[in-house]
């Protein structure tokens, strides 16, 4: 097998710089023809993987963080090649957490190399999304209002590993407010949801920020994704409900809802700002599909 690293040496904080040869030799050890590119600024992956001819690979593998592996996605998705290469991805970022699918932390780099190695494969959702004109994909959880708030607090406390998340939310906690929220849900028929919003959180996997299991129910073959809204809520109860987001209890909530839809549509007012696996960019309005097992990707 020979395969294509593109390799973020800013995750985990800088922590990922340091593991570069490590993975480098161990993917050697193991006799895995590679070719390494390394990624310089935001936004170098996406340009990697588009403009790289994956016609030479078998595999394209994602090395870093959630954002890591949004760029490459998107890069890989905009690339003209006709036959796309197996989809992989080596934690080790600070939150990684579409790899808790695979049970696996940003530590547990050696573990996801011997899966590449092993060669099984998996055919997943993907979400396609559509914002300020611009189109992306997306395989973890897309989301708007205070969680995007949060992610933007806890961009400027990476250096706390994940606590970031937690501190970042109890920091946005003071500042809370509702917006109103025009939800267009399509499965086999079409649903419209006003609501006087809090969050919203487009899901195709389980987890956020690592620890949090936000959608729980969710699944990432089943060709929906899943919806969780928080509606006004007090800062108190707010606080009641945020221990529960670790283990998904927070759905009991009478605030919280959950929704299913291979299509969704949404609208607020105010604009509100997007946080895509995250990365902080784009604004409602927001317009989201389910590639129903659209890429195939190293598995256990």
């Amino acid at each position: 097998m020979k395969l294509l690293l593109i390799y973020n040496p800013a995750a985990g904080g800088g922590k990922a710089r340091e593991l570069q040869t490590p993975i480098v030799n161990y993917f050697t050890e193991k006799g895995i023809e590679m070719d390494l590119l390394v990624t310089q600024y935001s936004g170098h992956a996406i340009e990697m993987a588009e403009s790289a001819n994956l016609d030479d690979y078998q595999a394209i593998v994602a090395a870093g963080g959630d954002g890591t592996i949004f760029e490459v996605l998107n890069g890989y998705y905009r690339n003209t090649c006709v036959k796309k290469p197996v989809f992989g991805i080596l934690p080790n970022g600070t939150g990684n957490a579409f790899c808790r699918e695979l049970n696996f932390y940003g530590e547990d780099w050696k573990k996801a190399i011997d899966l590449i190695i092993q060669g099984h494969t998996k055919k997943i959702d993907v979400a396609r999304f559509t914002t300020e004109n611009k189109l992306y994909y997306s395989l973890n959880m897309l989301g708007l209002g205070f969680v995007s708030d949060v992610n933007e607090s806890s961009i400027k406390l990476k250096f706390l590993g994940n606590q970031a998340y937690v501190l970042a939310v109890f920091q946005r906690l003071f500042k809370l407010k509702s917006y109103r929220l025009k939800l267009t849900l399509e499965q086999e028929t079409e649903q419209v949801i006003e609501r006087d919003n809090v969050f919203v959180e487009i899901a195709n996997s389980r987890y956020t920020g690592k620890t949090f299991l936000m959608a729980p129910d969710a699944k990432l073959d089943d060709g929906l994704l899943d919806v969780v809204l928080l509606n006004k809520i007090s800062r108190f109860k707010i606080l009641r409900l945020f221990p529960t987001i670790f283990t998904g209890k927070h759905i009991q909530y009478p605030e919280i809802e959950v929704f299913q839809a291979k299509k969704i549509r949404v609208e607020t007012e105010p604009r509100q700002i997007l946080t895509p696996d995250g990365e902080l960019f784009g604004s409602t309005p927001l317009e989201v599909e389910c590639l129903k097992q659209d890429l195939q990707v190293f598995w256990i």
